[in-house]
This record gives C-alpha cells, structure tokens and sequence, in this order.
C-alpha cells in the first residue's frame, strides 16, 4: 500500500453526485449524498426529490421578491465549533403577529461524519442549531392547556413564545421534504444563551436544540468578506450583557451592609457624649451695633482626640440668625472657624401650608484634641428681630454616622446599577415573548376591577 492510500477495508470517499433538472435542465450536484430528501433548482425553482434517480418535481414556486439571498452563500465551506461544514440548503421563513410579517433565514450544514446541521439568522443575531439526541419533557399548566417550562439535559426552559411559521423561499438540498407556503407551528422554550424549540408538522414533532453565536463567530467560522450584520434588539436567547450572579451581587452587598452597620453600633456604643457647654445667650440689636463679638465660659476636653459637636437653637418664626463661631484652644491658640445658620418660614398658599428649614442646626467638627476650649460667638439677625434667645449645645466625643452613609450608597450604587441593566435586558427580551412584562400587571388591574 502507497503511503497516503486509505486503507481499502475503511469506508469509500463519499463523492458529490451530479444530475440535472427535468424542468430546465441545470446541473445540480448532491452534495449530502444520501441524506438529501428535496433538492431545489437554483434556476427555475423546482422542488425535486433527491430519492428518485429522475429526480421527480415535487413543487415549483415563484419568487415574490428578489432580495432573498443568503448571506452564506450555498457551497461556503468553514469550520464550526471545530468541524469542518459546507453550507447546502437555505430556506427564509416568517411569522405574522398582529399583522406584522417577522421573518428569519435558516442555512443547512453539512459533514460527511457528522451529519446534518443547521444554522438561523433574525436580525444579526445567530444559532447553531442540532437536533435533540433525547426527547424534552414539558411541563404544563394546571389546565394543561398550555407549556410553561421544558426540560432537557438537566436544564429548565421558559416558554417564549408559540407561533405558527411558514416557509417562504428554499434552496439547495434538504434532509426532509420542504415545501414553499407550507406551515408549522413552532414552540420555544428559552435558557440563554440556549432556546428549545418544538416543531409540529401534521403529526409529526421535532425537537432541536440551539446555542446563540455572534456574527462575528459566523464570520470568522466561514471566511466571509466583510463585517456581520449588526444585531439589532436583544434576542430570545442572547445571553445577557450583564454577565454576572445577581444574586451573589445582592448576598455580597447584604454583607458588606451587617458589617457597615455593624461598625455603626460598635462606634454608637464606643462614643462617649459628654456635653461640655450648656448655655443661653440673648440676642438684642440695640447691644450689637458696637462690638457684638463674645466669648464662651471654658471647657474641658479630656480623654483622646474626638469629634465635638455644637448644636444651635432659636425659636424664630419666618425669621433667621446667622452666628460666627470660632472654637479656640486656649493654651495653643489654634483656633476653627464655621458659621451657622437658624431660619424658619411658614405659610399657606393655593396648595395649602408649607414651611421651610428649622429651630435648630447641628455641625460637627472631627478630631480636636484633648484641652480646654471656649467658643467665640459673633450672631446676625433677620432686620425684623430686635431681641431672641438662642442656647448653645456643645458635646465632646460623639458618634458620625456620614462616612456610613457614602460608605452604603458607595456599595449599593454599583449593584443597583448592574441590577437595572440586567433588568432592563431581560425586559427587552420578554417584551417580545408571550409572557411581556406588563401582562401580570395587567392581568391583577383586571382582576381588582372585577372583584
């Protein structure tokens, strides 16, 4: 035996088999050997079947339009999930839904090994498609009346849509006996980036199984010039922009919420809260057109460097003070300078009473070392007030809660963000299901009209 000769005890080559049309005469070439059932004339159309030797015409049909052309051109050859294909049959197929024609391309691949394969094209988007090894099992509703969830493999499908589709235009060879202007209804059953789909022709029900692919899969598989349709929409079974566990995320940011939470009870319990300045002071314009400026009685911070607080009160009404504090360390000198604001303002217009601000302001000042402390205090008032008494609260080593608060909107911004894009995809992907999101909420308004 020469070397490279097949050993003559393995399988012949299978060879592409020539023939021509008995209603033109076109060459045509079987390139599925034995596994085409129908074959389509590329040049008159003709349905032939590839199972009689004289090639028998089964249908011939017009073409409607002539801008039907696959985008994988019958004959293209490629490799597909690491197996070499050749493209052998196209078919365009359509659904019409409130009056609406959808329509699709689906492409027959072939592999002397391997068989029979298939691929579908809506809009950009992509499956490659087999036929089920196993039979699903579907689950229905309590009537029974129609399927809900599918089951395959240890996987669970959600039902999608039910339709009923028809063939259009066909060409090439086939592995069953196409017909143009024939109908079948078609069930899917989604778990991206997976879709189940049923398909009942008379009696007859197949069960095939695809798996989304980018353009630019398809592309690249098959050597095509140029770039991929863009896809437009979010398709049935397109995996999810948002690649990620919701559900971890949401466990995740609960953690991280206990423990911020957490640390707040800890530095709650750990605060001291010594109030160290309790005073009322009055306010008299007639005083404060000198110097208004004074000075606080002494106190004492001990204990380690901490937050201190200084809360303002005034009973005004549609009224404002405004005061110039300084909190000066009397040893060193070192002095911090903040102006606070007391206003209130009430009414009632054609939306009835409103008000606006408060008796009282509260600031904090973070990290003032231990040592004694007074407060110089400069105050303003509205033009309207002559006299008002305002009282001064001052508490060293309180708890601030801020940083917690930046810190959870820090984490859960991120989450909700992922959250709604995840939301908002898989909304565009049932929005064209049987199942769109709005249906429950209108099926419970329906139900609360009834009752």
């Amino acid at each position: 035996m020469s070397v490279g000769t097949p050993p003559l005890s393995g399988p012949p080559k299978p060879q592409a088999k020539a023939l021509n049309c008995p209603t033109c005469g076109a060459a045509i070439t079987l390139h599925s050997f034995g596994q085409a059932v129908t074959v389509v004339c590329a040049s008159c159309h003709s349905i032939l079947d590839a199972k009689d030797p004289n090639l028998a015409i089964l249908q011939q049909f017009e073409i409607k339009t002539s801008d039907i052309r696959p985008l994988i051109p019958l004959g293209t050859r490629g490799k597909l999930r690491g197996t070499d294909y050749e493209v052998i049959g196209f078919q365009r197929r359509s659904i019409k839904v409130d009056g609406i024609t959808y329509c699709w391309h689906e492409y027959v691949l072939f592999n002397p090994r391997k068989g029979i394969r298939y691929l579908s094209e809506y809009n950009g988007h992509w499956n490659d498609i087999s036929i089920c090894k196993v039979l699903p099992v579907v689950d229905h509703n309590m009537f029974g009346t129609s399927s809900l969830t599918a089951s395959y493999l240890g996987e669970t499908y959600k039902h999608f849509q039910s339709c009923d589709a028809s063939t259009d235009f066909v060409l090439g060879e086939f592995p069953w006996q196409v017909r143009v202007g024939e109908q079948a209804t078609v069930t899917d059953f989604v778990h991206p980036p997976r879709v189940l789909s049923s398909e009942k022709l008379g009696n007859e029900v197949t069960w095939s199984i695809g798996e989304y692919m980018y353009g630019r899969e398809i592309w690249d598989a098959f050597k095509l010039p140029g770039a991929p349709p863009e896809a437009t929409g979010v398709y049935e079974n397109q995996p999810s922009s948002v690649n990620v566990n919701l559900t971890g995320i949401w466990l995740a940011f609960a953690a991280l919420a206990v423990f911020l939470l957490a640390l707040m009870a800890g530095f709650e319990m750990r605060a001291k809260k010594v109030p160290v300045l309790h005073q009322t002071y009055q306010y008299n314009r007639a005083d404060s057109k000198g110097e208004s400026s004074f000075v606080t009685d002494v106190f004492e911070l001990t204990g380690h460097t901490a937050t201190l607080q200084v809360n303002t009160f005034a009973p005004v009404n549609n009224q404002w003070i405004y005061l110039n504090y300084a909190l000066i360390n009397q040893d060193s000198g070192q002095a911090w300078d903040f102006g606070r604001e007391v206003s209130f303002y009430s009414g009632r217009d054609s939306d009835g009473y409103w008000s606006e601000g408060k008796l009282n302001d509260s600031v904090v000042i973070p990290s003032v070392p231990p040592g004694r402390y007074y407060l110089r205090i400069e105050p303003e008032a509205d033009y309207s007030i002559s006299r008002i008494p305002y009282t001064v609260d001052v508490t060293h080593d309180v708890p601030v809660f801020g940083i917690y608060g930046i810190a959870f909107l820090a984490l859960l911004l991120p989450v909700v963000i992922i959250s709604f894009r995840a939301y908002t995809f898989e909304r565009s992907r049932w929005s064209e299901s049987d199942h769109p999101p709005m249906e429950l909420s209108s099926l419970s308004t329906s139900s609360g009209d009834d009752e």
